[in-house]
């Protein structure tokens, strides 16, 4: 049983006002992000992708693979997307403490910024929580230095290896409305349902008039 629901309720948004789930909007918008990246072969196809249906995106990535791929981070600045925070090694927030924590996201900021040359919109503080964990203490300090936290309104599930493909595509094209913010993953382990739905969705929406962009900073 999947305990973590796809489209998250609106109870939840209520309790936690600080953090971004949502970006209101009466126009047709989506705001598309990946997590985990930058990945070989794997980011690029995504960027191939987002770039034939002129989509733009929100990329959350992992310190460590910042470095580790430096030419695939700057390929997706150079090709207009937004860069977020994904923390260093992707800990679990509910099991790391406050210091350690805030570390490995300054840690990787400074990365962030140290690559990111002229590109203006990778200056903004975006960070996403790896696996949506955060304490209250966690997510106050990260504010109190000018981080935005953004959550999500819709998950595709494509991390999960018993979803399967259909089913990721499914749960966007059947939760997702104007302003929600999808989670898709730009890893090896997402990389076959991710790579089944993203094409999928893009074209989906598409074709209803929506157009695709990073989350504003």
């Amino acid at each position: 049983m999947n305990l973590i629901p796809v489209k998250t309720p609106f109870i939840v948004k209520k309790l936690f006002p600080n953090y971004i789930w949502n970006i209101p909007t009466t126009e047709k918008i989506l705001y598309l992000t990946f997590d985990d990246g930058p990945t070989p072969d794997i980011t690029e196809w995504t960027l191939d992708v987002l770039k034939k249906h002129n989509a733009k995106a929100t990329f959350f990535c992992i310190g460590n693979n910042i470095i580790k791929h430096p030419d695939i981070f700057y390929k997706i600045m150079d090709e207009g997307h937004s860069i977020g925070n994904h923390t260093f090694h992707h800990p679990r927030g509910w099991k790391t403490k406050t210091e350690a924590y805030v570390d490995e996201v300054i840690r990787t900021q400074e990365c962030i910024h140290s690559k990111s040359d002229n590109h203006q919109s990778t200056l903004a503080k975006l960070f996403r929580p790896p696996y949506g964990q955060i304490t209250t203490r966690q997510g106050k300090t990260l504010r109190d230095f000018g981080y935005k936290i953004i959550m999500w309104d819709v998950l595709a599930f494509d991390w999960k290896d018993s979803v399967p493909n259909e089913k990721c595509y499914q749960n966007i094209i059947s939760k997702a409305t104007a302003g929600s913010i999808i989670v898709f993953h730009d890893s090896v382990k997402a990389s076959e349902r991710m790579q089944y739905a993203l094409p999928k969705v893009l074209e989906y929406f598409s074709v209803k008039g929506f157009e695709f962009k990073r989350i504003p900073v």
